[in-house]
């Protein structure tokens, strides 16, 4: 059984793996799934560029069923609405500047990331805010 223990150590840890698996899929650097595919495609496809897609598939599968089990498409949509104000008020605010398109992409998918790590640790913030349990917190030895 998994342990109840949820901490700020344990968001940072989802919040790590989203980024990466956010940033490895695609960034504006060139160093990215997305580029090494479009380049591999003109020199021939390789099992490893295979192999590298289903391990992203994998985890953007397992990041976004557990984002939309666990905040909804209601939570989802104030999630997506919380930071994309966010984002406003810092580019309105003059401290990104507007023009600066790889700026905002980094800081998009750095966004991206939160509402990913958010929503994998939602069940336990909720819980740990309202003592509600899910039900999928219901042990199964239980009759």
């Amino acid at each position: 059984m998994a342990s109840n223990a949820f901490n700020f150590q344990s968001f940072i840890i989802r919040l790590l793996f989203a980024l990466i698996l956010v940033f490895a899929t695609y960034n504006p650097s060139g160093y990215s799934f997305y580029d090494w595919l479009y380049i591999g495609l003109e020199s021939g496809f390789q099992p490893l560029m295979a192999f590298a897609g289903i391990i992203l598939t994998i985890g953007w599968v397992v990041y976004i069923r557990a984002t939309l089990t666990s905040l909804g498409i209601i939570g989802l949509i104030l999630a997506f609405a919380f930071f994309g104000t966010l984002l406003w008020m810092v580019i309105d605010w003059g401290i990104v500047p507007a023009d600066s398109i790889q700026t905002i992409t980094y800081i998009v998918l750095s966004l991206l990331s939160m509402v990913l790590a958010i929503g994998m640790s939602w069940s336990h913030i909720r819980r740990r805010m309202s003592g509600q349990l899910d039900v999928n917190d219901v042990d199964e030895e239980v009759n």
